[in-house]
């Protein structure tokens, strides 16, 4: 199984039991062979801890989506 970063495009070859219809040509030392691949939204090559760079987060613009969704009532409580 081959996992492959959105962010980077970094790809590692490991197992799992997980399955996906989508695959990719991965080179090894018998030649190339084709692998499942999963598309993964964060590892090691784009996380804020690993690579020491930060992500600005909009944590108002969330506090205010959650109230819009969930509404707010009076005395701040909910």
């Amino acid at each position: 199984m081959v996992f492959q970063d959105a962010l980077t495009g970094d790809a590692f070859l490991t197992r799992s039991t997980i399955t996906s219809s989508r695959t990719i040509e991965w080179e090894t030392p018998d030649g190339v062979r084709t692998y499942p691949l999963v598309v993964v939204d964060v590892s090691a090559a784009s996380h804020p801890f690993w690579t020491g760079s930060r992500r600005t987060l909009d944590t108002a613009g969330q506090v205010e989506k959650f109230h819009r969704r969930y509404g707010r009532t009076a005395g701040g409580r909910a």
